[in-house]
């Protein structure tokens, strides 16, 4: 490091305070790397990336040098899509590139991001995990009932993930706490107050917790030989499924075991009009839960309406598996025809428009029988899981190749 000039320094720490950003706000390992390789190129530097789910490799060459001069680890927790702060870190990078801001310039702008979130999104991402959960229950044709528990216990699960910021070992068996909460106190009212589509409501309240989101960038990661980081997203997304269906079972045995026994029978489900409007909601809920600023709301909701309605209709006439297909395929063919339009991270139409689309619930449901020895069903459900994911995935790939994405985000 001692032999670079003051104005590699500033590049070289521009691009890796860049790096933790991107990797801080959700990006997934292709689309980092590239991300990086461009910006690092642009600014006149040789940098080979590496990312995982846990971690950032950066390694620094000078131009024509086969041995690296300075290389960087970053340690980092897997990350939360911020789509505010991910579309500040796009707009501070396009300036450093284009020589409106100078790179220790853009480096503190860099840094000035990663201060806390304030109570007031603290308290918006905490609503994000009640209107979702209240509108995925409408959509999976609950009683109105239902679709209110269903919220109750999305607000205190958020309030949950909240308290494991600050707090290491709560958060690691947040999943866990959270299932047991929501199903005792489900199954609880269930008995006792009004009968409940136990099943529909549980899955509701954690949906959020579900990781959905996770495997499919594992698959999609897997596909593109990014083998290191698609492993261990993986992994990681299948301690969530264990942590989440041991809550749920043990919430379920305790029950047995008090006598708390669910009531057999469920109330009349809404109407079906009634769901257009709870995706309204849950749109809503999306832009919240993903942070994006105020004026991207309305092409967030745009995003997330669009993504559902084409795996509805699609599925519909031909079939789930299709239907997702074509989703994820116009999701990603919109995504980055914005962020060549708009010149801004198509991750704003691409990450809440594939929420609803990710197989999440699915894979939920197949670890929740193979632990109550319905093995049948829990293999069954698996191979839905996987058929899906393959699907959403090869839709999310043709929609790169109908239309090619700017710079990677």
């Amino acid at each position: 490091m001692n032999s670079l000039d003051p104005l590699d320094r500033a590049r070289i720490g521009f691009v890796i305070e860049l790096a933790r950003r991107l990797h801080q706000y959700g990006a997934a390992a292709p689309r980092l790397e590239q991300a990086i390789g461009l910006v690092a190129q642009k600014l006149g530097l040789e940098c080979e990336a590496l990312s995982t789910p846990t971690s950032v490799v950066l390694s620094f060459a000078r131009r024509g040098d086969e041995l690296a001069e300075y290389t960087q680890v970053l340690r980092m927790a897997p990350g939360d899509v911020n789509l505010a702060r991910l579309c500040r870190a796009d707009e501070i990078a396009d300036r450093v590139i284009d020589g409106s801001l100078a790179p220790r310039d853009g480096l503190e702008r860099l840094r000035a991001l990663g201060r806390p979130l304030s109570r007031h999104a603290l308290a918006a991402i905490v609503c994000s995990y009640g209107l979702a959960a209240a509108s995925v229950a409408v959509l999976f044709n609950t009683a109105w009932v239902d679709a209110l528990v269903a919220g109750v216990l999305g607000v205190l699960i958020g309030l949950i993930g909240i308290a494991g910021y600050r707090r290491p070992r709560l958060a690691a068996a947040s999943e866990a706490i959270a299932a047991l909460i929501a199903t005792f106190i489900a199954t609880a009212i269930s008995a006792w107050i009004v009968p409940l589509a136990l099943k529909q409501v549980v899955i509701s309240a954690l949906i959020i917790l579900v990781p959905g989101m996770t495997l499919t960038n594992a698959v999609r990661e897997l596909s593109s030989q990014h083998l290191v980081s698609g492993v261990a997203r993986v992994a990681g997304a299948i301690a969530t499924l264990l942590k989440l269906t041991f809550g749920t079972v043990a919430a379920a045995q305790v029950c047995a075991m008090l006598g708390v026994v669910p009531a057999a029978h469920a109330l009349p489900p809404l109407p079906t009009w009634s769901q257009w409007p709870a995706l309204l909601v849950g749109a809503v809920s999306f832009a919240m839960l993903f942070q994006a600023a105020r004026r991207d709301y309305p092409l967030v909701i745009a995003a997330v309406i669009a993504g559902y309605l084409a795996t509805y209709f699609c599925g519909a006439a031909l079939g789930a598996p299709f239907g997702v297909f074509i989703g994820g395929l116009i999701l990603a063919a919109l995504a980055n025809l914005y962020a060549r339009i708009a010149h801004r991270p198509g991750a704003l139409v691409r990450e809440p428009g594939i929420l609803l689309l990710v197989p999440g619930s699915v894979g939920f449901r197949s670890m929740s029988y193979l632990f109550t020895s319905e093995v049948g069903l829990g293999a069954q459900t698996g191979i839905l899981l996987v058929t899906l994911l393959i699907a959403l995935v090869a839709g999310l790939l043709f929609g790169d190749l109908l239309i090619a994405p700017r710079r990677s985000l």
